[in-house]
């Protein structure tokens, strides 16, 4: 499996990320350890979960998908074939990012995985309300004190990773090394316009989320009529504009000429622009999964990359 350099991290992961969000909800343990089972066998090596995950599920607590994936590692022995990324700030019972909040949450997290670092440890959220003097001194300390490797942020506007790394370097800090925004074929504007400029810039790293647009780009939904009963109706509907039906013709034009799913023409593409090091995607079935991991071996020729990013503009 070629590798690609997570910014400055030290860290090298396989172009394609396991989400972990489905952990513990829509796949129970079992399933889950079959799809990190088959994660692994082909090569792979990052998985992204956080400590809410799923706490928005009745009956579940938050919490569900570390302690998941801290069964299996625990079970399995692959501690050291894996990189472990999980995220903090965004769960009701350990909000936000004061200095008390990250030690805390740490501490339950290690607990969680049954491990004792956190390869990348993200904040979930920009916590306005706490300094960031205060947060990245106390994510700081957790790196000094060998408990986490590397630093990152999620859902980060441009302008406050450039404070926060102005901070960390004024201060002596350790800085944000990866950013991990919302990037897809359809939602480009916020990486491209503001965000890539800054990781260009800074030599950080980049994994995304919504990498298949809550499944609009996976295919399965030809028309908004298809979403009718669909679980995911709310989230993907937005998508049914006069550009997204544009996206979904590209897709399915492009997906024929190089034999490939659309989900994996999606993924392709993602993995073919600049400033990303890979999107996060999650499978709730080892069909699914194999269809995603499959994306690392398309290639996608200069004429269908030209066709695509003309298609969503």
């Amino acid at each position: 499996m070629q590798t690609r350099e997570l910014g400055r991290s030290g860290i090298a992961i396989a172009p394609l990320v396991l989400g972990g969000n489905v952990f513990g909800w829509t796949a129970d343990r079992d399933r889950s350890f079959a799809l990190l089972d088959r994660f692994v066998e082909r090569g792979f090596n990052a998985i992204d979960t956080a400590d809410s995950y799923s706490a928005w599920v009745p009956g579940n607590a938050g919490g569900d998908s570390e302690t998941v994936i801290g069964e299996w590692l625990a079970k399995r022995g692959r501690r050291d074939d894996v990189v472990v990324m999980t995220k903090t700030g965004m769960w009701d019972s350990r909000p936000g990012l004061s200095a008390r909040n990250i030690e805390a949450a740490v501490e339950d997290s290690l607990k969680r995985l049954r491990i004792d670092h956190i390869d990348v440890y993200f904040a979930h959220i920009d916590d306005k309300d706490v300094p960031l003097e205060e947060t990245l001194g106390a994510f700081g300390r957790q790196v000094e004190a060998g408990r986490v490797r590397a630093l990152g942020a999620s859902n980060i506007e441009a302008d406050r990773i450039r404070q926060a790394l102005e901070v960390s370097k004024a201060q002596g800090l350790p800085r944000y090394e990866v950013i991990q925004p919302a990037y897809n074929l359809y939602d480009r504007a916020t990486f491209e316009d503001s965000l890539r400029p800054v990781i260009e810039a800074e030599g950080l790293g980049a994994v995304s989320f919504y990498a298949l647009a809550a499944g609009f780009l996976t295919g399965k939904y030809r028309t908004k009529a298809d979403l009718e009963g669909a679980s995911r109706k709310g989230m993907v509907s937005r998508y049914f504009d006069e550009r997204g039906e544009r996206v979904l013709k590209g897709l399915r034009e492009v997906s024929g000429e190089v034999g490939a799913a659309p989900a994996q023409v999606a993924l392709a593409w993602l993995m073919s622009r600049p400033g990303l090091t890979a999107p996060i995607a999650s499978a709730t079935s080892l069909e699914q999964l194999d269809e995603i991991l499959g994306a690392v071996d398309v290639t996608l020729p200069a004429d269908a990359l030209e066709r695509l990013d003309a298609a969503s503009r």
